[in-house]
């Protein structure tokens, strides 16, 4: 994951700090020494670097430990705070139209992921409730076209193309279409090179100038660090772009772009690509991504992770069950796989405060241990399912041989099932004391 690197320095130089009375200016020259250092590692630009070591050195030297925190505690708030401030201090929305459609305009190099993420944040759009049309305005690189099809249909959002067209021509009939056909959304996916050129920049520009467009959106690679900043600050000098959507910044990116691109070029990061799947695709929280660097977590994320895997209606029943007993292993098997789709149980895990990410990936996360469990209750009756208890000796040895597993896995999995039967009494119990994170828990646990 991105940062990890960063995290881990971060967090060293943290822990030299502990255990002073009072931060001297020695104590703080030296920590960001180090910091800048850490920074300049992840690959992040040497002016932001600059600026932001004067800001934290400015800001605690001399100052006292605040109630109820230590140095290295007063020093962290510190770095907090002005890494959200570099990162933009808020989410930034989407411009949008107050008369449909909003027109999207997609833009980039070649490698960014343009296509894909396009496609991605279309589908959370239609989540959101929106009429999306992805329209093909890329008409150069082979199967441009087919691959955006493809992930249209995956998502379940009408993709528009006139195959070669003159590109112009094509977003201008889109926004057409989409007037007669319902779309609130039309988002351009145009074509992207391996350099930036004249070429390249007088269609975009023949684009823009034609459709309008109410945001354009520059889609850079996290991988490719400082390149990804000077790719942001040519497009938006030659075209003038709105907006970024930063990708891969699951891949073991350094993270230089993300602290870099909003102090560099002055525009917002809006949307983070975080993964392969077509889902994988969030708005980006400064104050959410500074807690990840810092290893505070991001529970917020999480939260909304669980509200869009975990079906309201199903949730509520599904509890009301569990408070009369009546939880079964059918009930069991949909909370596993509400939980499968937020992701890996590391990554669910790491937006945890508290949990080391370095740690956790050493210790190793069995995912396919779900898969077993799954393939038990998919090989039991649906009277078993409902009647755990009519599990004896001679139905085991029949779901083991089904399943392809032992008894002893069937023993294990009944045996997970009723301390997550507990656990889950415990939390209902406690339902609204603890507000919207209580809410989540109880989202996993049933």
């Amino acid at each position: 994951m991105a940062f990890e690197s960063l995290s881990d320095k971060l967090g060293g130089i943290f822990k030299k700090l502990r255990g002073k009375g009072r931060l001297s200016e020695s104590d703080i020259k030296e920590a960001m020494r180090e910091v800048r250092l850490a920074l300049l590692e992840a690959d992040v630009s040497f002016k932001v670097v600059k600026d932001f070591v004067a800001k934290v050195s400015e800001r605690a030297v001399g100052r006292d430990v605040l109630d109820g925190l230590n140095p290295a505690q007063m020093v962290v708030k510190i770095v907090n705070e002005e890494l959200v401030t570099a990162m933009g201090g808020t989410n930034a929305k989407l411009n949008t139209s107050d008369k449909p459609p909003t027109v999207i305009m997609l833009v980039g190099l070649q490698g960014a992921g343009k296509t894909t993420n396009g496609a991605k944040l279309a589908g959370l759009l239609k989540k959101q409730g929106k009429r999306p049309l992805l329209v093909a305005c890329d008409i150069y690189r082979p199967a441009a076209i087919k691959q955006l099809e493809t992930v249209g249909e995956q998502i379940g959002v009408p993709v528009f193309q006139m195959g070669t067209e003159n590109p112009v021509k094509i977003a201008s009939s889109a926004i057409d279409h989409a007037l007669k056909h319902g779309n609130d959304v039309v988002m351009l996916d145009t074509a992207g090179r391996l350099h930036i050129d004249e070429a390249l920049m007088d269609e975009l520009k023949a684009v823009k100038a034609e459709v309008k467009p109410h945001e354009v959106l520059l889609v850079v690679d996290a991988m490719t660090g400082q390149d990804a900043v000077n790719a942001a600050s040519a497009f938006d000098e030659a075209l003038g772009i709105d907006g970024i959507l930063l990708t891969k910044l699951d891949g073991d990116a350094r993270g230089g772009a993300a602290l870099s691109v909003r102090a560099v070029t002055g525009k917002p990061i809006k949307y983070v690509g975080v993964g392969e799947k077509l889902d994988a695709v969030e708005a980006f929280h400064p104050e959410r991504m500074a807690g990840r660097i810092l290893g505070m977590g991001d529970v917020m994320s999480l939260i909304e992770k669980a509200e869009q895997a975990f079906d309201e209606k199903k949730t509520a029943e599904m509890a009301d069950r569990l408070m009369k007993n009546k939880f079964t292993l059918t009930d069991f098997y949909e909370q596993m796989q509400s939980l499968k789709s937020m992701g890996s149980l590391t990554d669910i895990a790491g937006m945890l405060p508290g949990i080391d990410a370095k740690a956790l990936s050493g210790a190793t996360v069995d995912e396919k241990a779900m898969v077993r469990m799954e393939a038990i209750i998919q090989s039991m009756t649906k009277k078993e399912r409902d009647n755990p208890e009519l599990l004896n000796s001679s139905r085991k040895k029949r779901i083991a041989a089904g399943s392809g597993l032992e008894v002893v896995d069937i023993n294990r999995l009944l045996k997970q099932f009723d301390m997550t039967r507990q656990m889950a009494k415990q939390f209902g119990g406690k339902r609204g004391k603890f507000g919207k994170g209580n809410k989540m828990l109880g989202k996993l646990f049933g």
